[in-house]
This record gives structure tokens, sequence and C-alpha cells, in this order.
């Protein structure tokens, strides 16, 4: 045994999945009633921290406001609770198949078991959704999870896992914290599933290590989500349309508007109309405590050298509003960004800020193009009330998921699965398709007392196999 192998057997890490792994076999299908009360106990604890959950966001971020932080962090967990505990005994229920005419009397069920263990990886954008909302549909399945934090989020860290001490032994559900070489040996673990929320280069280190043990991965990613004005399409509602999208959480959002295919006689008339709707929301966002903040120097620095580069080659740039950017409180309005090219860092990478980018095309196809000769994105949104160009659109793109005249909210919607394609990631989750992502789904094949299977038995050659093979193989 090398020592990095005989670290990762004794380290705490291994030894809390150990503690998870022996209380989940001690009780390894864990009945209806209690999945129901887990749950609703669980809700009652969010309902409970849901103060304390909003205060400590703010402070993680410097300031993040206490409506986004309800609307799109816990509003959506207490959703997906309610509708888990609304559809769990239907999911629950043994699924009857046809055996067929080869294999009667016999009769075929499939089952939907805990698959063990959960590992669950959180990014620090909406800690609370992207932690507790994959953890509720893990418990609806059975299972026992393990959450790995985001370290920029140390407050709302410890808001969650008081409120989950509350409901669950740590045998149960855990919280862990620590920097990227905890992320590292997290990954590593041989759960029975793992679940990674954020970006694609991370993505890939964490399905090469979740390869060693065999383990499946759920990789919800990112990528660059495209806005697709089609030519009907008046702007003034097209703006309206996508602006809550991109400035929600300050555009740190995996499913924000990356950047906007815009017909090219009309970009600056997007602008005028992006800038007037952005001060009818916001105003002036310095002390706006409906407009966030962006969480760290270190991602402010990032979106000002993606930002700065951009410039340097050759792009324009048109603030939202006239006020100065407020680097001391992280505060930055989005910059329309127009003049793009390739080289620039801000066509090349997921945003994750409030910068804009806006490209003029000259046709639809064009504009379709555009998207399938880069990357397959994790949303795609189509700005048209024409129904045939929303089925183009539609039918000649590949993305995550699409909203038409719309952005962002197909996430809320707890009863369809969400997940990315390619680059923007692999396997779905919510909803039913949750709870089957977190099941194992066994086929039971069950004979009474007759038994045709004896049929096909040797020594081959009888009458009746003569006939089976007549029968079946035309």
């Amino acid at each position: 045994m090398n020592m990095a192998t005989e670290h990762l057997n004794t380290s705490p890490l291994t030894q809390l999945l150990q503690r998870q792994r022996s209380s989940y076999l001690a009780a390894p299908n864990p009945n209806y009633a209690t999945r129901v009360e887990q749950l609703t106990r669980l809700k009652a604890a969010i309902l409970q921290f849901q103060t304390p959950l909003v205060e400590a966001l703010s402070q993680d971020y410097g300031h993040r406001s206490i409506d986004d932080s309800l609307i799109s962090d816990i509003m959506p967990v207490i959703n997906n609770i309610n509708y888990s505990l609304k559809n769990l005994k239907k999911w629950l229920k043994p699924s009857a198949r046809h055996a067929g005419i080869l294999l009667a009397p016999a009769k075929v069920t499939v089952h939907y078991q805990p698959l063990g263990v959960i590992g669950i990886i959180v990014p620090w954008n909406f800690p609370v959704m992207l932690s507790i909302g994959p953890l509720v549909t893990a418990i609806a399945a059975g299972n026992h999870a393990m959450l790995k934090m985001s370290e920029f989020t140390p407050a709302t860290n410890q808001v969650i896992k008081q409120l989950l001490a509350q409901v669950f032994d740590e045998s149960h559900v855990a919280v862990v914290e620590g920097e990227a070489d905890i992320a590292a040996q997290f990954s590593a673990l041989p759960f029975d599933h793992l679940l990674f929320t954020g970006s694609t280069t991370v993505g890939r280190h964490v399905m090469r290590a979740a390869a060693n043990n065999l383990t499946p991965v759920t990789l919800e990613l990112g990528g660059k989500s495209p806005v697709i004005i089609a030519p009907d399409m008046p702007l003034e509602i097209a703006v309206e349309r996508m602006i809550y999208g991109k400035c929600l959480n300050a555009g740190q959002i995996c499913v924000a508007p990356d950047y906007v295919l815009c017909p090219k006689a009309k970009v600056d008339d997007f602008i005028a109309a992006y800038q007037a709707k952005f001060k009818s929301m916001y105003g002036a966002i310095n002390h706006n405590k409906d407009y966030g903040s962006i969480i760290n120097t270190r991602q402010f620095d990032r979106l000002m050298t993606v930002l700065e580069d951009a410039k340097a080659k050759g792009a324009r740039v048109i603030s939202a509003t006239d006020e100065a950017i407020d680097s001391q409180h992280r505060k930055l309005a989005t910059q329309l960004i127009t003049h793009t090219s390739e080289d620039m860092l801000l066509m090349q990478e997921e945003i994750f800020g409030p910068l804009l980018p806006i490209i003029g095309y000259d046709s639809l196809d064009e504009a379709i193009q555009y998207i399938n000769h880069r990357a397959r994105p994790l949303a795609l949104y189509v700005m048209s009330f024409d129904e045939p160009t929303q089925q183009k659109i539609l039918q000649q793109t590949h993305s995550g998921g699409v909203c038409i005249n719309e952005t962002v909210f197909h996430v809320a919607a707890d009863d369809a699965p969400f997940g990315g394609i390619g680059p923007s990631g692999m396997g779905h989750y919510h909803g039913k398709e949750g709870f089957l992502t977190f099941s194992h789904a066994k086929t039971v094949l069950s004979r009474g007392r007759f038994n045709t299977g004896k049929f096909v038995h040797p020594p081959y050659g009888t009458f009746i196999q003569r006939i089976l093979m007549k029968l079946f193989l035309r």
C-alpha cells in the first residue's frame, strides 16, 4: 500500500464515510413513513432558520438581497420538499413491467431502492439550494449523504450545519468544509453516487477522481448560455424577459444569460432598452439593497481582468448605469459589451457575473450556426413569439434546457429534470428524475409453482424447443 492510499484510507473523511455506510447498512431501505418524517422535519428546520440563512448569505457576499436569497435559495428548497412529499408514495411503488410470452407466466417488476451514501459537492453561488436541494431528493430516495460546502461561504455553512444537526445525526447527513485539498479528497471517496455542481474545468477533475472508484456521477456544470433575440421580438419585451436572469445574484448563476445574439441593426436599440430597464429596476446600485455584490475580491478581480482584456482587444463597453464601478463593495452593474472577438477571455470562458457580450447577426441561421459551433450550453433562451422560429431553434440546437421568452426559471420547475449536455454536464436531478438518479432500479422476476423455464433446459432439440425456436426466431 502506498502512502497516498494509506492516508486516504485513514483520513477523517474516509472514517466519516465508513460511519455513514455502516449506519446505512443497519437500515438500508427506510420505509415511506420514515422518509416523510425526515423530510417534514427538514422543512420545519429550514423555515426556522430562514432568517439566519439570509443573514449569513449576505455576510458571505458582503451584501446580498434578502429577497434574492429567499426567492432563489430558500423557496426552491421548500417547494422541492413539498413536491417530494406529494409524490413520494407514487415514486416508491414498484413498477409493473411486461414479461412477454416467452417468460409467461412470470411476473416482472422494477423496485427502487436507495443507493447508499451520496456525495454532494456544493458551489458558493447558491449554497442553500444547491446543498439542501439535492439532499432532499437523496433523502426521499432513502440515502445517507455527505455535503462538501464551498470555502467561500463560511457563515452560511455554519448555519446549514446547525440546521441539519437538528434533523439528522452526522452518521446520516454530514457537512464537510475545507479548501481545494479537502474537495479533492472528497471527490476521491468511494461514494455510491457523486453529484457535483461547479465549473466544467473542476468537473473534469471530479469525474476522473470518481472513475477510480467506478462511482457514478451527476455533473451540473456551466458554459456559455446564449439568448437569441429573434427578428420578430420587440426589444423592450426581450429585455424585460431576460434582464432578471442576468441581474439575479449579480449574474453569478450557472444558467445566467452569458451572451446575447441580436439582429445587427437592433444592437444599439437593445443596449438603450437594457439601460432603461436596469435603471427602472435598480436605479443607483451602490447602495441598493436589491442588487447584490460579487461574492469576494478574487471573483471581482477575475471579472475586472476579463473586462480589461476585452477593452484592450477592441471591445466597446457600455455600463447599464452612469455610476462608477464600486470596487470597495464589489458592486458591478451589467457591462454591455460589443465588438467582441474570439481571442477575448470574455468569449472563451463562462462569465459568471454581470458582463454581457452582445453579438449581432444577419440571419437566424447565422445565429443558430454560431451556437452549434461552440460547446453545448447548460441553458438556451429564445426570445420570439413566432412559433415556427421557436421550433426551428429548438430542433436545430442542443442545450441542457430551454426557456422560451423567459430565462433561468426552468430551474424552478419541480416536475422537470435539470441537467446539462456535453461540457455543460451529465445526468439529471430534480423531481422524479432526481429520485431515479439516487435510486437503483432493481428488476425482479418472479415465478409461481408452474415453471415454464424448464422447457428450455437441456437436453436440447425437444419438440417443445423446436416449436419455441420457430415461434420466436422469426
